[in-house]
Parts: structure tokens; sequence; C-alpha cells
């Protein structure tokens, strides 16, 4: 088939702002000197309640369309007693309890929906207690809701064991400049690592240096500088982008993604190259291109887990099987998203196996069929784009995308649109 025209350097417009930056953005704002302004931050249920999360700790917010200020109170929450909820955000459930553990004098309570309930708190909530934190489970063990009575934190040495979220490290890692002597964390394992590294130059920009030896990170005391500072696009949603341009023979530029992005998810741009799509990463933009035809992988994603259902709603259409391996924290995100992927295939007629870490799916023809989402955004969106080959797919909670792109199905609509046109 002949190439397919260039992508216009507008193709990424419509693409959100990071959520993993948007929510370290806000914590760190909170807690630094100044006044932080928050350029294009992403604008979803998740960060909207990071922010009113904010505000019923006392912080002073103020959102505009492309541009949120904080304003920072490095001792603390102005409120000595607050109730937040979290909603289903997993960065508000876990940040936000950190954030008064450190900077704060009060009692504080936390609760969220009952999705979020499910989700673990565990090593964070036992390393905060290692820190001298009074933390108390009003239900389950290690899952909220909870009650948090601060009195600052003096710091010292922790073990932590990251090997179900890289979320308790950042949590750790950003509450550490905020104790009387700082935190030294040994790390026994860890999953999702590039997520970290976008926490420790979000920290620099912010004025705080972190010493990094293998998996041990010392943390100075000290505080935290307000700044402007620009959020990225999503590479998380904009893999959905990426996977489309692979599946139909297109081409898809996403800019704002390039050589330093901070998100480690830009890594997916990868897993479509072996699979036979061309890609360019440059500068400030991301490229890919494919004839539309797939090669069957085996692939480790660990690190850009995210990105699983992405690449597992595809998979069918690939020349050989498509095995996805080392994803056991997928199991419990907003759901077993391992699980999820492996029903709704299984119900479109592909033939999948699974293990406690692996999902392995085979070629063959998907037929439409109502979409289980488990009220999880990235199942929506992942099914959406094996819905460009097989038409007729419909969600019983499309609306479940709010989470983190309200737009989502207007804009793919639109996308899917414009790539029909070329």
């Amino acid at each position: 088939m002949p190439a397919p025209p260039a992508a216009g350097q507008d193709e990424g417009r419509d693409i959100p702002g990071s959520k993993s930056v948007t929510a370290r953005a806000l914590f760190l704002a909170a807690a630094a000197e100044g006044t932080t302004t928050l350029l294009r931050p992403l604008r979803s249920d998740d960060t909207e309640g990071f922010a009113e999360g904010l505000k019923s700790l006392g912080y002073a917010v103020e959102q505009e369309a492309d541009r949120w200020r904080v304003q920072g109170r490095p001792a603390g929450p102005a409120t000595t007693d607050a109730d937040v909820y979290c909603r289903d955000g997993a960065t508000t459930a876990r940040f936000l309890p950190t954030l008064v553990a450190a900077a704060a004098s009060g009692t504080y309570r936390f609760d969220a929906s009952a999705q979020m309930r499910r989700r673990p708190l565990a090593p964070l909530t036992r390393a905060l207690t290692a820190l001298g934190v009074d933390l108390r489970h009003g239900g389950a063990e290690g899952h909220h809701p909870l009650t948090v009575r601060a009195a600052g934190i003096e710091g010292g040495d922790l073990t932590l064991d990251a090997g179900e979220s890289s979320q308790y490290l950042t949590a750790l890692l950003m509450l550490a400049p905020l104790t009387a002597k700082g935190l030294r964390i040994e790390v026994t394992e860890l999953v999702s690592a590039p997520y970290v590294e976008i926490t420790l130059a979000m920290m620099r920009d912010f004025g705080v240096e972190v010493l990094r030896e293998g998996n041990t990170f010392t943390v100075p005391p000290g505080g935290y500088r307000a700044t402007a500072y620009a959020v990225e696009p999503d590479a998380s949603t904009a893999s959905y982008f990426f996977a489309a341009a692979a599946l139909t023979g297109r081409e898809v530029t996403v800019p704002g993604l390039g050589i330093g992005a901070l998100q480690g998810d830009l890594r997916f741009v990868d897993v479509l190259r072996g699979m036979g799509a061309e890609v360019g990463v440059g500068a400030d933009a991301t490229t890919v291109r494919s004839t539309g035809r797939l090669r069957g992988i085996t692939v480790n994603m660990r690190d850009i887990s995210d990105t699983m259902p992405t690449l597992a709603a595809i998979a069918p259409y690939a020349d050989g099987p498509v095995r996805i391996e080392d994803v056991a924290n997928t199991r419990v995100k907003e759901c077993d998203r391992l699980e999820a992927c492996a029903e709704n295939l299984r119900a479109m007629g592909i033939t999948v196996h699974t293990g406690p870490d692996w999902i392995e799916i085979h070629p063959g023809t998907p037929k439409p069929t109502e979409i289980a989402t488990r009220g999880d955004h990235r199942i929506v969106m992942s099914f959406a784009v094996a819905g460009l080959r097989t038409p007729g797919l419909t969600y019983d909670d499309p609306g479940c995308v709010r989470k983190t792109f309200p737009r989502f199905h207007e804009v793919f609509a639109d996308f899917a649109h414009d790539l029909e046109g070329r």
C-alpha cells in the first residue's frame, strides 16, 4: 500500500496532560515555599479529586482551564482537622495521607470509593507506622478508610517493598525533605521503576536532589521551591493513539513526548517497533507509522504495565502469539486488568492463556461483543483501539474514562475519522 501522508504537528493536541506528573506536581507544589503554577495539567476525575483533597486540607488552589496555581505551605495544611475523600484516585489516596503525616499537626480522616478501598496500601502504611506516624485503619488493615494523627516525622532509615506499586516509594521520597532528618530508603523490590525516575526528576525541578545508589535512596531534609511547571502529555494515554496507527497501517505523531520525556510509558513504542512498526522519537515528538501488519512478540512489561491492556487489545491482530510477562501488579490496579483483558478477549472469540503474572494471546478474528469494563478506564480505552478493526464493540460502563480522559470517546472518534480519511 502507498505510504500514508505525514501526520501534522497538531496530531496529539487533544491528548491530555500526564496524570502521574500532575499528581506529583500537586504534592510538590503544596509542600513548596511560594506559589507554583502548573501549565496544562490534566483535568480529570482523579486530578480534580486530588485538588479537592488539597482544598479540604486548607491549601489554596486556583484552577483555570490550562493552568492551576497552588499556594505552598511548607509548615503543613492550614487546618488541623479535616475529612478528605479521595474518590477513585490511587495517587490521591496514597500521596495525601503521606503529605499530612510529614507536614501537619492535627487529625485527618481519609476515605475513598469502593473501588479504591479494595486497592492495597499496606506497604505504605507499614512504612509510615515504622516512622512513628499514628495511623489507624477504619476497616480492613492496609486499606482505606484511615485516620492520621499527624505530629511530624523525625526521619531515619527505612526498608520498603515496592514490588506491588512504585507509588509507595514515590510517596515516601516526596515526604522525605519534610522530615527533620531526611530519609534513607532501602528498596527490596521495585516495580514500574520509570515512575520513580519521574519522581526524582520532578523533585529536582522543585529544588531537592536525591542520591540514588542502586535501590537505596538518600534524601536530605530541606524544602521545596515553588516553580512554573509544564505538564507533558500523558504517555499511557498516547499509547492508544500509537497502537491505533500500528493496527490500521497509518501514521500518528504526538508532540510534547520526545527524547527528553519523563514518562517511561513512552517505551510502549518500542514494543510496537518489535511488532514491525516504524518508530521515530525526536527532540519533542514521537511518530509511529505502520503497514498494519503486526508480528507476534514476547515482551516483559513490568516497567510499563499501564500499557499492558493496550497491547492485549491489539494482540489478536498479530500474525503470531503475543505473550506479555512480569505484570503481576496489573492484578491490583483499578481492577484485575490481566483477567479483565483475558475475559473480554475470550468473549471476542480469541484463545487466551494466563498465569499469575503473564498473559498469552493467540491470533484470531475478533467478533464484536460488549466489553466488561469493570469500571476501569484503561480497559475501555484499550479496547476502543481494537474497535478500529472490529466494529460494533460496546462497553458496559463507557463513562468510566472520566477518571483520566473525560473527552476520550469524542476525541478518539474524531481521530478514527481522520485516520479513515488518509
